[in-house]
């Protein structure tokens, strides 16, 4: 069966021939390099692999020596690059609502984001993670989704808004300048998440409504295509994962209570997958902890908690089982190869 979090909308390549042409290299050896055809991008609706994107993004930023290769992509997006859902978040009444909105179609724009969004007093909190791609670095993809949403937000509120904090799990660039130029502030590196810290009065200013009429077909149209898009009881459950470890409540019993089912149904659906809640919850776990251990410099104490562990010795067993080494040893030799 076809995994829909594995594809992604041509249309998150937006500017990326153009981008490096003028870095001085052709884009269409790069496309080549990782199966991608340049036929692909004319077509923003066209679903292609997502680890193809990717993997792109990572060798294109290498070979052209462009750290922030994925803020310079995002800063030639604008919000109609979403596709259909752009003329429905212009149409929010605050760029609150639109965030909500977001949320609620975000997997017919990107099935492999997890966008959440939590209040926090005067401020509101947007996290933003990625699936994670066993083997492959991600720096310029999340980059790529952070600058994205604070593009979107600007367009939103106004060209000069700026987020109160601008966060990122990974460890920072050799130079941090072109960061802090994009996001209007300095730049926060080895973070507990990615995304952005936002004043909550800023995301709840009135907008000026447009062609309301437009956005209702528009509207109509996305919840026709959210009932199409079916996932699998393993991808809806990597997702409730992702989120909850952090907080060390990723349990079977409150992973059913999220999907508003019980412990033996949640257990048959992945049975029949050929899953089991253990065996899923030791994949996510690993693939996070490569993630965590070769793209940050976060020590293993916070890397433990980030993946639910609730004593270091924990993570120290479950690591050596998994991977047949500790995590430092493991860091070492993932530095260097």
């Amino acid at each position: 069966m076809k995994q829909i979090s594995h594809f992604v909308r041509s249309g998150s390549l937006n500017g990326y021939v153009e981008l490096v042409q003028s870095l001085g290299r052709d884009p269409h050896v790069f496309l080549r390099a990782v199966g991608l055809q340049p036929k692909f991008l004319q077509d923003p609706e066209l679903l292609i692999p997502r680890d193809a994107v990717r993997e792109l993004l990572e060798i294109t930023a290498r070979a052209t020596h462009t750290e922030d290769l994925a803020l310079r992509l995002a800063a030639r997006r604008r919000l109609s690059a979403l596709g259909p859902i752009s003329l429905v978040l212009r149409e929010a009444s605050t760029p609150r609502d639109a965030l909500d909105t977001l949320c609620r179609y975000l997997k017919l724009v990107n099935a492999s984001l997890i966008l959440h969004v939590e209040d926090a007093g005067s401020v509101v909190i947007i996290r933003e993670e990625l699936l994670p791609t066993p083997g492959l670095q991600m720096r310029q993809s999340v980059e790529l989704a952070v600058g994205g949403m604070f593009q979107m937000l600007s367009e939103l509120i106004g060209a000069h808004w700026q987020p109160l904090e601008v966060c990122f799990t990974h460890r920072p660039p050799e130079d941090v300048g072109a960061h802090r130029a994009f996001f209007r502030r300095s730049v926060k590196f080895n973070q507990e998440f990615n995304g952005l810290v936002c004043r909550a009065s800023d995301l709840s200013q009135p907008r000026e409504l447009g062609d309301q009429v437009a956005a209702g077909f528009v509207r109509k149209y996305l919840e026709t295509a959210l009932m199409d898009r079916n996932d699998s009881v393993q991808e809806t459950c990597r997702q409730i994962m992702l989120a909850l470890l952090p907080g060390g409540s990723c349990t079977a019993s409150e992973l059913a209570r999220f999907l508003h089912i019980d412990r033996r149904t949640l257990h048959r659906r992945l049975v029949a997958e050929g899953l089991t809640f253990s065996g899923l919850l030791d994949q996510v776990r690993s693939d996070l902890a490569r993630r965590h251990l070769r793209e940050s410099d976060r020590p293993l104490g916070e890397v433990a908690e980030l993946l639910g562990f609730s004593r270091p010795s924990s993570f120290s067993h479950w690591f050596d089982r998994q991977f047949g080494c500790s995590a430092s040893q493991w860091k070492k030799q993932a530095a260097d190869f």
